[in-house]
């Protein structure tokens, strides 16, 4: 990787078309910003202060920081040649060392914090070595497993627009930042929780692809802060600065709705889940522990041709097949153990060939990075329990931009398994399967579980929307309507 292309992904570089700011910032005009100070506290070579000093001509003073002093330069040319330069005041600074709070209560009258963050995360930073990172801490109060796991991962501009809206906490202000869509839910869902002083807020979205040639959601979000004001944790979403309609976003019961009409219409489905929907088996090696079935064996990841007793040997289904409704690919995952925690050595006894397998791969499996796996007996996988070998299923996979359940009946008399993008119910018997798909597949279900989903997200069906929905409610519901009309 070159200097400058690492560069480029610490720091998150997208900068903003100049045409943008513009259109941005006319955008923020014509619905009643007025800034009397601006910042731009990432502001790169310029396009948002460039923009801000010609469309908000009543602001007094307009502030640029940014770390990057070659960009500083380019920005000052710019400026050489814009008769508004007079108001503008640069400085090279570290957002993550800068005492923000103690700056903007210096500033003077109504503030407007502008600009474009970094796009990217912390974990992308650890890949390539990046130190553009705020001070560690898990910020978002990430508990047990997902903190270890990978959930808390987070984008640097979520870290970075929280903060923000610390700053402004007391003194009040309002926030105009280009943002992945994630990330604004994200922070708006931050700001609910901490009973921020937002008075009002929306998202504006943009065409990440043409503006940045990034393939990602993305908008403008702005949140309006005013600690005298009663405060609001619903926002409108806009489709481009363009609408003038919008679809209200906001939350009901700690849940973040994405529809609000139709959440209300469906909420009586809100509750428990009568099972908890389940991840599929984490092993965090596939070349090993997965296998296409071959005459002569079974064929794992890395082209090897083993011979492997069937008995920890069970049908699998990928997310991409669940998602894509595919047929069984003959396809097997190796499941050491039927609960997490359980002893693997047993299987030396009732299964040596299996055995002897695991031990030709112990560096690979040894070598597994997450921590889950170092506190656990030796070839350990997870997502295993009583559930994970009742015969039938429901399965999802959350990937998929699509409500899509697919009945998963027991192959060659055993139970399927699912990699840990699918998500999934077990029965034992098909009555009781398939009497829980028709209840997923109802329009009050489909359409309570859709206000909640965000389909613009890497992984918008997630365990925590499956889980609030409570389809036993259905058939109370039809009981209760079949005996109102027998009597």
């Amino acid at each position: 990787m070159t200097t400058e292309k690492k560069r480029r992904i610490e720091f998150g570089d997208f900068q903003t078309p100049d045409e943008l700011a513009v259109q941005l910032c006319k955008y923020l005009y014509r619905i009643g910003l007025r800034p009397d100070s601006i910042i731009e506290p990432t502001c790169g070579i310029g396009a948002f202060v460039l923009a801000a000093t010609q469309v908000f001509t009543e602001a007094s003073e307009v502030f640029g920081f940014e770390m990057n002093e070659s960009y500083l330069e380019t920005l000052r040319a710019r400026l050489a040649i814009n008769p508004n330069a007079a108001r503008v005041q640069l400085e090279q600074a570290d957002f993550f060392a800068v005492d923000w709070k103690a700056r903007t209560n210096s500033m003077h009258g109504k503030l407007l914090v502008l600009g474009n963050f970094p796009w990217v995360t912390n974990a992308t930073q650890a890949t390539i070595g990046g130190k553009n990172l705020p001070e560690k801490s898990n910020f978002l109060d990430f508990k047990g497993f997902d903190a270890i796991s990978g959930k808390a991962n987070f984008d640097i501009s979520e870290w970075m627009l929280i903060d923000v809206l610390r700053w402004l906490s007391v003194r009040g202000g309002d926030v105009a930042m280009l943002v992945k869509t994630a990330v604004a839910r994200k922070v708006l869902a931050h700001a609910e929780r901490q009973r921020q002083s937002i008075r009002d807020a929306i998202i504006v979205e943009i065409d990440a692809k043409k503006h940045f040639g990034a393939s990602v959601d993305a908008c403008l979000l702005v949140i309006r802060l005013d600690p005298a004001a009663s405060a609001s944790y619903e926002y409108t979403v806009f489709k481009s600065h363009e609408d003038r309609h919008g679809s209200k976003v906001g939350y009901r019961s700690g849940l973040t709705i994405s529809d609000l009409d139709t959440f209300d219409a469906y909420a009586f489905l809100i509750g428990q889940s009568p099972q908890k929907w389940r991840s599929g088996i984490k092993h965090d090696a596939s070349a090993v522990m997965e296998f296409t079935r071959s005459s002569g064996g079974y064929e794992n990841g890395l082209g090897e041709v083993v011979q492997l007793e069937d008995s920890y040997l069970f049908p699998l289904l990928k997310g991409s097949d669940i998602g894509s409704n595919k047929k069984w690919r003959e396809k097997f995952v190796l499941v050491t153990q039927r609960a997490v925690g359980e002893d693997t050595s047993p299987i030396q006894v009732y299964a040596p060939k299996t055995w002897a397998y695991l031990q030709d791969h112990a560096d690979k499996l040894d070598a597994r990075r997450s921590t889950i796996y170092a506190k656990n007996p030796r070839f350990s996988i997870f997502g295993v329990g009583d559930y994970a070998f009742r015969p039938w299923r429901i399965a999802i996979c959350s990937l998929y931009k699509v409500l899509r359940f697919r009945l998963v009946p027991p192959m060659e008399g055993r139970p399927v398994m699912f990699d840990d993008t699918v998500y999934y119910l077990s029965f034992h018997t098909e009555e009781e399967a398939r009497l829980t798909l028709s209840n997923l597949e109802s329009k009050q279900a489909t359409s309570l579980l859709s206000s909640l989903i965000f389909w613009d997200e890497k992984r918008p069906i997630k365990t925590s929307i499956l889980n609030v929905l409570d389809w036993s409610r259905l058939e109370n519901k039809e009981s209760a309507s079949a005996q109102e009309t027998l009597f």
